[in-house]
């Protein structure tokens, strides 16, 4: 079995640079996945490491919302079209478990919110976790007054604040994790994030839309991470698995779907593929990536 574990497409700035810590931590992943038994358990094994690691932007240490609080997003899909994704969760540090559930467990694709977070917790999933810790607490109170308020102030007001600081689409730390997994003809691709640093509350990006932060067929899967909202219109991960559909190779896909992202926004991204031939990667930005095999 080939793993590809990719951790996030952002900024390259504070805790998501890329370091050789964070290289050995994805190195690690990528290992953890690949000696699991089949591809839905690779992605799960790999991505709760990183998960737990608050080098990355996915549960714990995740990015915190205009409120104050951390809610994460994840999905999962298979090469036979099951799926599974949670968005805008709090307290679930191991998102990528509860869109397993989700998938497993539910005839839906996607539960959202607190309602969520009981789902997984009915089914073994930990909850009412803090997933802050005293780095992301210190940024966020001192990024702003208005901000530090959190929920006293309005959701315009905190708009109009992000608009000033970093523009309308401006660039503020939305790295992503994701893995993709396959072997024998068998193909899972997953993504999970905290999402992008003082966004409005509930904010959903690409993350849990089917497509868009994940894909996977037949033909092989896909894991996007980097601008959500950019990577969400233009579907960014089913533009690499159709790529892996008409034939070309796994690193091909990727980079014809980076470029194609280039072509239609002016953001930054990148995506992970696996297919028959093995797996690739590319970006227009700076992105970690670990592979292994088993």
């Amino acid at each position: 079995m080939r793993v590809i574990v990719h951790g996030g497409a952002g900024s390259g700035t504070g805790a998501g640079r890329p370091t050789p810590a964070r290289q050995a931590v994805l190195d690690a992943a990528a290992r953890d996945g690949a000696a699991a038994g089949t591809p839905l358990d690779a992605v799960e094994s790999a991505l709760r490491r990183l998960e737990t690691d608050e080098r990355f932007n996915a549960g714990r240490g995740g990015a915190v919302q205009s409120d104050g609080v951390v809610r994460v997003d994840a999905g999962c899909m298979s090469q036979d079209r099951t799926v599974g994704a949670v968005a805008a969760v709090p307290g679930v540090e191991h998102a990528v478990s509860a869109a397993r559930v989700v998938a497993e467990e539910t005839p839906h694709v996607c539960v959202a919110g607190r309602e969520a977070a009981a789902l997984a917790a009915d089914f073994g999933v930990a909850t009412g976790v803090d997933l802050t810790t005293a780095r992301t607490r210190e940024r966020f109170a001192d990024a702003d007054p208005l901000v530090a308020r959190g929920a006293t102030h309005s959701p315009r007001t905190h708009l109009d604040w992000l608009r000033d600081r970093f523009g309308r689409d401006g660039d503020h730390d939305h790295d992503t994790v994701g893995v993709v997994a396959g072997g024998e003809g068998r193909f899972v691709a997953a993504t999970s994030t905290a999402g992008r640093w003082f966004a409005l509350a509930g904010r959903v990006g690409d993350v849990p839309q089917v497509g868009a932060g994940f894909f996977a067929t037949s033909a092989g899967g896909a894991s996007a991470t980097g601008a959500g909202e950019d990577i969400a219109r233009v579907t960014l991960s089913r533009r690499a698995v159709d790529h892996l559909d008409d034939g070309v190779s796994a690193d091909r896909a990727a980079t014809l779907a980076i470029a194609e992202f280039e072509e239609l926004t002016d953001s930054t991204a990148g995506v992970v593929v696996c297919g028959p031939d093995g797996v690739g990667s590319a970006t227009n930005a700076s992105m970690q990536v670990a592979v292994a095999e088993n």
